[in-house]
C-alpha cells in the first residue's frame, strides 16, 4: 500500500528557501557519507561501513510517526552531502525522492525495494514493510555492499567480510523463525497495520486481518465500520491465535481492537515501524520472534 506526503518536494524546497541560510549544515567527515530514511537501513548501513564512514538517519527517533514524516531544510542538507543514499521505496518513504529530486545531490540511491528482490508487482497489495523480511534484507545488505564497494574499492573486502558477518545473522533469524514455525504449527494471526507480516508468516502465521481495516488505518482515513466489526469478531471466533500492534500508528479503531484482544483472552504483541532505543536490526529482530514465541507458545 503506497502512502503519499502532499506535495513534499514544494515544502521541502520552499523550507529550504526560507531556512537555507539558519540551517547548520553538517559536520565535516571522513570516510563515505550515507543518509538512510530510518533506523533500520541507517543500523544496516553503520553495521556494513563500520569507522570506514558515517551514517545519518533522516528518521532517527522511535516516536516519531514515519506514514506523517515531513523532511526539514537540514535533511536536505544531508542528502546533498552524501554519497550514499537509502531509502525503503515501495510508497512508504517518499519524502525520500522529493528530497533527492530536490538536491540536486551526486549519491547512489538504493531502494531497498528493489534490492531485496521481494515481488513488487501489483502496488496496491504489495506490502511495502520489507525490514521485516529476513531474505528480503539479505538482498538489501549485498547491494549497500556492492555500492560501498562501487564507492570505495580500496576498502572493498571490509565491506564485503562486514556484509558476510551480518548475512549470518540475518540467516540464523531465518533458522529461528523456521524453528517457530514448527514449534506454533500454524493459526491465524490479526495485524493493526501490514508492518510485521512478514515475520508473522515466516513464523507460520497467516494474517487474517480484513484488508478494508489494514488500508485504512495505513492511509489514516476512518475503517468502514463492516471491516471493524469483522476485525472485531476474530477474536471471539477462535480463528487468530495473536494480534500484532503497531505502537507508532494508532487510532481510536485500533485501540477498540486492541481491547477486543484482551477481553477474548488474546495476546497482544507490539511492533514498531523503526528500531527501539538502544537497539540494533539483529537485537530487535530478535525480540520480535521471542515476543512472539511467548506469545502463541503451544
Amino acid at each position: 500500500m503506497q502512502r503519499t506526503i502532499p506535495a513534499l518536494a514544494a515544502i521541502v524546497i520552499a523550507s529550504l528557501t526560507l531556512a537555507g541560510c539558519a540551517a547548520t549544515p553538517a559536520p565535516e567527515s571522513s570516510g563515505i557519507t550515507i543518509v538512510a530514511s530510518t533506523t533500520v537501513y541507517g543500523d544496516i548501513a553503520e553495521t556494513i561501513v563500520g569507522d570506514l564512514g558515517t551514517v545519518t538517519s533522516i528518521i532517527g527517533n522511535s516516536t516519531v510517526e514515519p506514514h506523517s514524516f515531513e523532511a526539514s531544510a537540514r535533511d536536505q542538507l544531508s542528502i546533498a552531502d552524501a554519497q550514499l543514499v537509502i531509502a525503503n521505496g515501495g510508497g512508504y518513504d517518499p519524502f525520500m525522492d522529493a528530497l533527492v529530486e530536490a538536491s540536486g545531490t551526486q549519491a547512489v540511491v538504493i531502494n531497498a525495494v528493489d534490492a531485496s528482490g521481494l515481488d513488487a508487482d501489483g502496488a496496491d497489495t504489495f506490502n511495502e514493510h520489507i525490514w521485516y523480511s529476513f531474505s528480503g534484507m539479505t538482498g538489501v545488505v549485498a547491494r549497500i555492499a556492492d555500492e560501498l564497494a562501487t564507492i570505495d574499492p580500496a576498502n572493498a573486502a571490509t565491506f564485503k567480510s562486514n556484509a558476510a558477518g551480518l548475512t549470518a545473522k540475518l540467516g540464523a533469524l531465518e533458522a529461528r523463525a523456521s524453528e517457530l514455525a514448527a514449534e506454533i504449527d500454524g493459526g491465524g494471526a490479526a495485524v493493526t497495520e501490514p508492518v510485521p507480516v512478514y515475520l508473522l508468516e515466516a513464523v507460520g502465521l497467516e494474517n487474517l486481518t480484513p484488508s478494508d481495516f489494514t488500508e485504512a488505518i495505513e492511509e489514516g482515513n476512518d475503517v468502514p465500520p463492516l471491516a471493524l466489526e469483522e476485525t472485531i469478531d476474530l477474536f471471539t471466533s477462535g480463528a487468530v491465535r495473536v494480534l500484532a500492534y503497531n505502537e507508532q500508528t494508532s487510532s481510536p479503531e485500533t485501540e477498540r481492537v486492541q481491547q477486543a484482544a484482551a477481553a477474548a483472552g488474546i495476546p497482544v504483541v507490539q511492533f514498531t515501524e523503526t528500531l527501539p532505543e538502544g537497539a540494533t536490526y539483529v537485537s530487535w529482530m530478535t525480540d520480535n520472534l521471542d515476543a512472539v514465541a511467548t506469545a502463541v507458545a503451544p
